[in-house]
């Protein structure tokens, strides 16, 4: 079970190092698929040996594997990044200890993950590989250093942070290489004038990570929440749904964690043998996944528009309930 945005000591490395020297082959595999430390190669009689070093001498928790919460996982956050509008650490490190019960008592359909984004960047690409995915967003404006912007044109600041040394393309086109990228068109180059209509904007980053000195996220700072996101096993590759477009999220993480439970709870009610949550989405339907989590619905949920022109009520939907059965209704109003 790594810590937060894998923090590690030079002093614990040398330690696990050592154990697996003792223990096993010496071999590890650092954060692969599974997301967790991998200690490879070990003969049965080491197991349990292993197990408790682990937890005694290097007071190292057990990470989450089977039918159960996996170890939650983030990026660097705050830490070290200036794009991220959440702490991205507090709250990976909370509901690994909040959920300590899910993690090592597996009580799932199949596994669970959540993954923590602090931007929209989304570098630990929780979108693509987790059953619920944290991105840190914001709901004010984009802000502005219009003198940043224009020092870029120039050619004074590198863009992208200079991660493209030598570049071969020419110099620096804001028209070229951010303006006409825009995926909603939100963006206005006048020559002298950098303007915004952020009332479009996707927050896709795009325009932020290529001139970070001139561009900052808002500063009312939250997350989205989206649902259902894995990798092709059963029914194929999902991303993530958007459900939630932006919570605040300041500990103790309450309005989230009562989403959480609530997801849970239909999940394990609902969910068949080895059926994620998305798949389980697929097929009961994302209007039952709304209904029970109490999400109010909004027009980002909505894949393409409804092909069918009809629309079924449920009772309980219309005001004095379905006093009259259809054929009832038919007998009255024969022409």
């Amino acid at each position: 079970n790594q810590p937060s945005s894998k923090f590690y000591t030079t002093e614990y490395l040398r330690k696990l190092c050592d154990l697996w020297e003792k223990h096993g082959s010496g071999i590890t595999n650092m954060h692969g698929s599974t997301g967790d430390i991998i200690l490879l190669g070990c003969k049965t009689d080491e197991l349990e040996p292993t197990f408790y070093d682990l937890t005694h001498d290097l007071d190292t928790d057990l990470g989450g594997s089977g039918s159960n919460l996996r170890t939650p996982s983030c990026c660097i956050g705050k830490a070290r990044c200036e794009f991220s509008c959440l702490d991205t650490q507090a709250l990976c490190h909370d509901i690994t200890n909040e959920y300590q019960d899910e993690l090592h008592r597996p009580a799932f359909p199949y596994k669970f993950k959540f993954k923590i984004s602090g931007c929209p960047n989304d570098c630990v690409a929780s979108i693509a590989r987790s059953d619920c995915a944290v991105i840190g967003t914001w709901k004010d404006n984009i802000r502005i250093d219009q003198e940043a912007v224009n020092a870029y044109v120039a050619g004074e600041l590198a863009p992208n942070g200079g991660a493209f040394k030598g570049r071969d393309w020419g110099p620096f086109d804001i028209g070229k290489e951010v303006i006409d990228l825009c995926p909603t068109s939100c963006m206005n180059w006048n020559g002298k004038t950098l303007t915004i209509n952020n009332r479009e904007c996707n927050r896709c980053m795009h325009c932020i990570s290529v001139m970070p000195k001139a561009l900052k996220v808002g500063k009312e700072q939250g997350a989205s929440i989206l649902v259902g996101g894995k990798a092709p096993i059963l029914e194929g590759a999902q991303l993530c749904t958007l459900v939630i477009p932006f919570m605040e999220m300041t500990p103790p993480f309450e309005e989230f964690k009562d989403f959480i439970d609530k997801m849970w709870d239909w999940w394990m009610e609902e969910g068949r043998n080895r059926e994620r949550l998305g798949e389980l989405i697929q097929r009961k339907g994302l209007q039952e996944f709304i209904e029970v989590t109490g999400i109010k619905a909004i027009p980002q949920m909505i894949e393409y528009p409804r092909e069918n022109p009809y629309i079924f009520w449920k009772e309980e939907e219309v005001e004095g309930g379905f006093t009259r059965d259809i054929h009832e209704f038919r007998k009255e109003h024969v022409i």
